[in-house]
């Protein structure tokens, strides 16, 4: 959808014949084509790059999109990619201590790393923080993981009234993933795998890190709004 966003315009064809409406009904049947092999009436996409195009989602779907946002104190987002470097990098090298080989030398650097604009998570968080500006507010719900740990049903209703869907039963002491990503793609094994029970985790930066990302903490702007 993105990129017939992009390249549309630029084709000599389209140029002569402006179509505005058929633009936007061949990126919507981009969106039903790709998910018409399944009967279920609701689908969530997974994807971290929704929230920097909502304008373009909501102009294809003509109605306001639903955001689920799951947050996490950042410094523990940090500190599992240290533990997944450090449990990786014995027999291969990533692209992001190919590009910064010296400022990977040490785990503060690594973090900055990790928090620049065009990597993982400095690209999330300043996609979340501009749709806010944007004033999509309205379209987002944060789930916090530590909440969603320590009472998975609470923030389930959340998520189901948000979504006007009735909310049933789950056994979080069972979870079963049926959903696989290629990790290969990211550098990293094993970077999608899930718990099959939820229970809290206690933070891991503190030990993993160290003092110096005490200061980071103060990123976690959303913990008055989850």
């Amino acid at each position: 959808m993105f990129l017939v966003r992009n390249n549309w315009d630029n084709l000599i064809e389209f140029k002569a014949n402006p179509n505005e409406a058929g633009k936007v009904r061949v990126m919507r049947g981009v969106l039903d084509s790709y998910y018409s092999n399944t009967e279920k009436p609701i689908i969530i996409d997974k994807s971290r790059g929704w929230i920097a195009f909502l304008e373009m989602a909501e102009g294809v779907l003509g109605h306001k999109a639903k955001v689920i946002v799951p947050v996490r104190d950042i410094r523990d987002i940090l500190a599992s990619f240290e533990k997944l470097w450090r449990r990786n990098s014995s027999n291969k090298q990533i692209q992001q201590e190919k590009d910064n080989f010296w400022k990977y030398q040490s785990v503060e650097g690594r973090t900055e790393i990790w928090l620049q604009n065009n990597q993982p998570v400095g690209l999330a968080y300043n996609r979340i923080k501009d749709a806010i500006t944007r004033g999509f507010s309205d379209r987002m719900l944060f789930v916090d993981f530590d909440k969603l740990t320590k009472n998975p049903e609470e923030q389930l209703k959340r998520i189901y009234k948000f979504l006007g869907e009735e909310y049933f039963l789950h056994d979080f002491n069972n979870v079963k993933q049926i959903f696989f990503e290629n990790d290969d793609v990211y550098g990293f094994k094993d970077l999608h795998d899930i718990r099959s029970k939820v229970e809290p985790i206690a933070p891991q930066w503190p030990t993993v890190l160290g003092p110096f990302a005490e200061k980071q903490g103060k990123l976690n702007f959303w913990h008055d709004i989850t």
